[in-house]
């Protein structure tokens, strides 16, 4: 099934895989693919909880633009609780990860990781919702809490040679930490574009 221009079964990911080892834990390998678009059902347990929905796009260079559409259906009342901040409200976040990651956030790989500007950051909540940002906003923050103009050159790096693409789940701040719903919950992409 073709979803976007990516082919759903094989590219999209639930992660994510450091080592061998998937942090979604309780997740399948992939969502699922509907007539509707990809879908991921919420884990129910905190033992449980999703984190990093990806593809590998190939390079963001020369695109300016992600568009998210996506839709929630859970019954009124559901919570999404972030694992780690179980106080403050899910989250839902874009994000974009250059190629030779090592997961440790240090050094240069501080800048390999980057999340969706404070702004676009969107609490899980049931209904139709989208997210669009610009691929040129100035207020994008790396894995190390700090926007493109730190380190202007590794922010560019990261959109030419991109490895995965998608969307992350946790908490305002701790962004691809993980979530899981108090009531059956189901997430449906309905669009993603990079243009």
């Amino acid at each position: 099934m073709a979803f976007a221009g990516v082919t759903v079964d094989r590219d999209w990911t639930i992660g994510p895989w450091i080592k061998g080892k998937n942090y979604s834990v309780g997740m399948p390998a992939r969502p699922e693919s509907t007539d509707a678009g990809i879908a991921i059902d919420f884990p129910t347990t905190p033992r449980s909880h999703v984190h990093y929905v990806t593809f590998d796009p190939g390079s963001l260079e020369g695109k300016s633009e992600i568009v998210m559409r996506y839709r929630i259906d859970a019954e009124p009342g559901t919570r999404f609780v972030p694992q780690q901040e179980p106080d403050k409200p899910g989250a839902i976040s874009l994000f974009f990860q250059r190629r030779g990651d090592n997961w440790s956030a240090r050094g240069r790989y501080e800048f390999y990781r980057w999340y969706a500007p404070t702004a676009k950051v969107k609490q899980l909540s049931r209904g139709n919702h989208e997210i669009r940002i610009s691929l040129d906003d100035p207020e994008w923050i790396s894995v190390g809490y700090r926007n493109p103009a730190v380190a202007p050159e590794l922010f560019e790096a990261a959109k030419r040679d991109t490895a995965k693409v998608g969307f992350v789940l946790g908490s305002d701040v701790l962004r691809g930490h993980g979530v899981y719903a108090t009531g059956p919950a189901r997430m449906t992409v309905t669009g993603f574009e990079i243009r």
